[in-house]
Parts: C-alpha cells; structure tokens; sequence
C-alpha cells in the first residue's frame, strides 16, 4: 500500500478504544508522579552551574541563611525581658504568720530580733521572690533582665536584684545582727515565711517574644521577574548559593497553595498526555497488527507505566537514585518479543516522562538513552543466553561513560567528580543480569515466546523430538529439510528464522501416533492399499488434530501449535480426493471428509512452512534432479497455493514469494547436486 489513510483505516470504535488507553495510561502515571514543577535541579555550593541559565520566573525576596536568622535571633534575645507578676498580698500573710507563730517571743532571743526578722523579710519580699527552678534557669545569664508588673506598672530589673526561695532564706544571715545567732534562727524554721511572690506571666512574656522574634526580617533583598540569577558554568558561590535556596523556598511556598497543585497537575497531564499519544499513533501508523493482538498492546503499556511509576515513587519519597532503576530493560524484553523500531519508541516515550521530574533531567535522558541504544543493538537477533549477560556489561560500560563525559565536561579536575553515581549505575548493570530470569515470567504472562525458549525446544534430546526420531525416521529428517529451507527463506525476507526453523521441527509431530501410515517411514508396506479413499485421507488428515493434542500435552507455545494447524491450510489430501472421485464419477463428494482443518497461513513465517514443506515432499518424488524439473517443480507447487488463496490471510508479498522460489530452487539443486549435463563425443 503505497500512503496510509488513518481516517478511512481506523473506526469509530478503534479511535475510542485508542483514546481511552492515552487516557487511562496518562491518569496512572500522573497520579503517582510528583508534583514539584520547578525544583528539578540539585543545589551545589562551590560547583559549576550544570544546568540551563536560570532566570527568575516571579519575583521572590532572598532569604537569610538559617545561620544568619539564628544569629540575629540569638542577639535579639539578649534583650528578651520575660514577664513576673508581683504578688504584694504574699509578704504580708507570711509577716502576719511569722508573729503570730512566735507571739511570745523566740527561744532565746529578746523581743527586738521579732522586728529585726520581719523587717528583713519584708525587704526581701519588696525585691521579689521566685521558685528556685524558675531563678536557677535565668541566672545562668548574670545579665538577663527581667520586667516585674506592679500592678498597673511594669519596671526592669536585673535577675540579679531578686531572689530564690534559697537565697532568700541566706539573704537573712546577711545581717551580722542575726548572723551571730545563726544556730538557734536555724531551728525556728525560717523558710517557712519565704514563698515566691513573683509569679512567671507567660500570656505576656510569649507575646513579647513573637514580636521580638517578628521584627528580625527574613529577607536581605529582593530578585524581580526576568533577573538572571546564574549561567550556565558559572561557579555557585556563598551568595549565588543563598538566591536559589531562596528560589527553592518561594516555589515549595507557592505549591503549598492548593491552585498552584491543580495547575502542576494539568500541566503533568497534558505533557504525559502528549507522549502517550504520539506513542499511540506511532503504533497505529507502523504496527498496527500490535492492536489486534492485546498481549503486545498490554505489555508496551503496561513496561511504561511501571517504570514510569517506579522513578516517580524513588523520586517523590527519597528512597534511592532513579539510577538504580534498570531503564534499559524495557526495551530488552521489547526487542526480543517485538521489534527495534518499537523497543526504541517505547524506551524514548518512558525516559522523556521521567526526565519531567528528575533533578538532573539532561543528564538522564542522555544516559538513559545511550543505555537503550546499546541493548537494542547488542540483541539484533537474540540467539543465545550468553547474549542478555553481554548485553549487561554493554549497557553498563556504555552508561558509565555517558555519565563519565557528562561529568568531565561539568569538571575539569576529575578527582572532583563525585563517584558515588557510579556506584548507582553499576547495581543498574547487575540488576539487567535480571532480565534473562524474567524473560521467562514475561513469557508467561503475555503470552510471548522468545527466541531461547525456541532454541531450547529445537534441542534434538527433548522428548518429543527424540520419539520422532526414533518412532518416525522419515518425519524427521523431512522435518530437519524443511526446517534448514525455511529459515534460508526467512532470512531472505526478513521474517523470524528460529522461529520458523522450531515450527518446522515440530509441525509433522503428529505422524508418530501412526508413522507407518505416511509414504517417508514406509519400507515397501504400504497400508492405504488395503483402505478406502475416505479412511486414508481421514488418516492422514489426522496428523494435523493428534499434533495439537501432543503439543498440548507437552506445554509447546501457541506459536508453535499454530504451525501445526497451518501447514496444509485448508488444503485436501489430493491424492486420496482425485482417488474418490474418478471412482465414483457420478456421486456427490463431501469435499470436507478430504480437507485438512485449517487454517489458512496468518504469518509470514507460517506461509514460508507451507512453501518449504510442499516443495520439500514433492521433490522427493522427482523422476530426476536437473535445473528444469526442479524449477518446474517449485514454481508449479507455490503457484498453485497462491492461485487457491492460502497466502490471502497473511502479510506476505509477491516480491517475497519470488525470492522464496529462488531460495527454494538453489537449496534444492545443492541437496540433490543437480550437474551441468555433458555432452557425448561423436563417433
């Protein structure tokens, strides 16, 4: 088909169905994706500015550093002055207890101490008492003041001038009167008159801190929209470092604000929204068979989504570099179960969703991709298992040294570059050594066959394989033979060699229920002579019905059985049919009873078994082996299948047709060593 048509080719129903799965694709990832719209960069002081020039997109004050507040804060509160309240009532009760208690006098003493005593407690009462907690907690500061509410005056004094409920009870030795009768004043219990008077006022005092603390201003100066903050290279110095810290800080502010997340997400929305779309019209441009086929469909959605998801979580919650994540992997499983061009675009269409929200998003696209590159290239054809451990070590190598000249370009000293990200790239590396084990469980849940477990069941010592050779020696080795002309066949056109190489091993497993039955395994017994047409041709149809059951029964993938059932097509035994109907020239024929199940070739490689398989047995019955009878033989056979419409169903051209004849005529004529003939000398 010379153009593409979208609208003509695709329905209503397709167009919906495309639609929902951009949607639904986008809604997964952009729930889980984070929301920071503009810090996608990492802050370093003393080192070149890696990113793009940054100017400001808003106006935003620069903040002080959190050493400098702490500083101004720490001055500031020097001349905090906490709030006490005086309580004038508490030295008169304690004075009037003190006399009634010792009414009669004190032990000892004349009636002058009474008044010497009192008058020293009320002094101390009128410089203020507090709790001893209270007094120890400020006096580690022999400056600190304090302001004393008297009522409706409020006076500063130092913490010094006032007292604790300890050194209160000194301060009345003090006196050299009662000093020289410090034993027996000891025993009349004199700290029972000493209370605290002054009562800590937090109300006030927590007021009066705020607006201390409110008066340091935050902010040394202002960036305006449009202002360059820095360039490209430049070297993040002290200043340089504090404007974007400030930058940082208004942007987690502003994201705060529940407008500014609705914005980020329909920002996030229409830019996933963009990528999965042009994804999906890129499959419905150039694989468009990936949609009739919902296991392709279901892993090349379901691969982004995960590793999409899997970055966004590391990323939103700090847990390890986004680098530890083996990207590369996606496009590995793609390549073995699809093709390059679509492993590449799926590999594209992940890292650019989550290079949005990284913090070095260049850098990881560039490394990223590099590492994709390298394991689709290292897996062109995927023929061993040697080959995923090789492409590790490519991938990792490759990625190391994309970092490493990303690094060298950011720093001309190496023995600066931080080497900790290597750390991050190798565990990358050994986690790719995890993708042979999964490509088993990738197998398994969409339904996929890759090319090991292909050549895995082309090992001659598998079961069923063995019985063939041993039960039907004839099947066997035709099979071997077609199997050698088809794979020629396939890599002529580009279709899956191995593929149709296993298929070929295995589509006449069937034939080992009742080998005798089938002309490659007769040794001169032929049995179809002493059966009916009907009954040989049902016979030989059976091959085709009892294969699948064996396939069934030994677990072979769906793209092999499928090789059984399409290798004769809907095609007749025509031997046993032109039998009947010359026999019975004038009786109505159940062509069914003579016609092989189906169906019809839907691959290219199913189309290139019949091709080879046809040929293959045919060619065994030639009368002799030159160029010409084999040609005839070849173009004949392929001719008719296409006139009879086995080819209609699958995606296979006349111009691949043209080289599988070729293909088919040179191994021929090399099998069967088809010779020039030589002349006879004349007599």
């Amino acid at each position: 088909m010379s153009s593409f048509n979208v609208k003509n080719d695709l329905s209503w129903r397709d167009i919906l169905i495309r639609s929902a799965l951009i949607i639904g694709t986008a809604v997964i990832i952009v729930w889980l994706m984070p929301r920071s719209t503009y810090m996608n960069f990492k802050i370093e002081r003393g080192k070149p500015w890696a990113h793009t020039d940054l100017k400001a997109p808003f106006d935003f004050p620069i903040y002080k550093s959190d050493d400098a507040v702490k500083a101004e804060r720490d001055s500031l509160m020097q001349q905090y002055e906490p709030y006490y309240i005086y309580n004038s009532e508490v030295a008169g009760k304690q004075l009037r207890q003190f006399y009634k208690d010792y009414s009669n006098g004190i032990p000892g003493l004349t009636d002058d101490y009474l008044s010497i005593i009192a008058n020293r407690l009320r002094s101390l009462y009128a410089a203020g008492i507090m709790s001893s907690s209270e007094y120890t907690r400020l006096y580690q500061d022999t400056s600190r003041m304090i302001r004393i509410i008297n009522g409706k005056d409020a006076s500063s004094t130092s913490i010094k001038k006032v007292n604790s409920v300890v050194s209160a009870y000194e301060q009345i030795f003090q006196d050299e009167t009662l000093a020289k009768h410090r034993e027996v004043l000891q025993k009349c219990n004199l700290n029972d008159y000493i209370t605290p008077n002054l009562a800590y006022d937090k109300e006030r005092s927590e007021t009066s801190l705020n607006e201390l603390r409110n008066s340091i201003p935050l902010a040394s100066g202002l960036v305006q929209k449009g202002q360059k903050i820095i360039d490209r290279g430049e070297i993040v110095d002290n200043k340089t470092y504090n404007i974007l810290l400030s930058y940082k800080k208004e942007v987690e502010r502003l994201e705060e604000n529940e407008q500014g997340i609705s914005q980020t997400i329909l920002g996030q929305a229409l830019y996933v929204i963009i990528l999965i779309a042009c994804f999906t019209i890129y499959l419905t441009l150039f694989r468009k068979d990936y949609f009739d086929k919902p296991r392709s469909i279901a892993m090349l959605y379901s691969l982004i989504v995960l590793f999409v998801i899997t970055a966004a979580m590391m990323v939103d919650h700090s847990v390890l570099h986004v680098y530890i994540i083996p990207f590369a992997m996606a496009p590995i499983f793609i390549r073995v179960f699809m093709d390059s061009r679509t492993a590449f675009m799926t590999h594209i269409t992940t890292i650019l969703i989550c290079a949005c929200f990284l913090q070095y998003p260049m850098e990881f696209f560039a490394v990223e991709l590099v590492a994709g590159w390298v394991a689709i290239f290292s897996l062109r054809e995927l023929s061993s298992r040697s080959q995923l451990f090789w492409t590790a070590v490519l991938v990792t190598l490759a990625i190391g040294l994309t970092n490493l000249s990303l690094d060298w370009m950011r720093h001309s000293d190496l023995s600066k570059i931080d080497l900790s990200e290597y750390n991050y790239l190798v565990i990358n590396g050994i986690l790719l050594f995890c993708s042979y084990p999964l490509l088993y469980l990738i197998e398994k849940t969409f339904g996929f066959t890759s090319n090991i477990t292909l050549i895995e069941l082309s090992d001659m010592n598998k079961n069923l394989l063995r019985k063939m050779s041993e039960v039907a020696p004839g099947t066997f080795q035709h099979s071997i033979q077609v199997g050698n002309l088809a794979a020629e066949i396939a890599n002529k056109i580009g279709a899956k060699s191995q593929l149709v190489r296993t298929g070929a091993l295995y589509h006449d497993i069937g034939k080992i229920i009742n080998p005798i039955y089938f002309t490659e395994n007769q040794s001169g017994v032929n049995p179809h002579e002493k059966m009916g047409a009907i009954d040989s041709a049902q016979m030989i149809i059976s091959h085709v019905t009892e294969g699948v059951k064996l396939a069934e029964k030994y677990n072979l993938p769906n793209v092999i059985k499928d090789f059984i059932t399409t290798h004769h097509g809907q095609g007749k035994t025509k031997y046993f049919y032109v039998q009947y109907k010359n026999a019975h020239p004038n009786d109505e024929i159940d062509e069914l009873l003579f016609t092989y199940p189906g169906p019809n070739p839907f691959t290219k490689e199913q189309a290139i078994l019949m091709m080879a398989d046809t040929v293959e047995a045919a060619s065994r019955s030639l009368p002799d082996y030159t160029e010409k009878s084999i040609r005839e033989l070849v173009n004949k056979l392929i001719d008719t299948q296409v006139a009879e419409g086995y080819f209609k169903e699958c995606p296979i051209t006349f111009r691949d047709i043209a080289y599988a004849k070729t293909v088919l005529i040179e191994k021929l004529k090399t099998t069967y060593h088809t010779r020039l003939s030589y002349p006879e000398l004349k007599k």
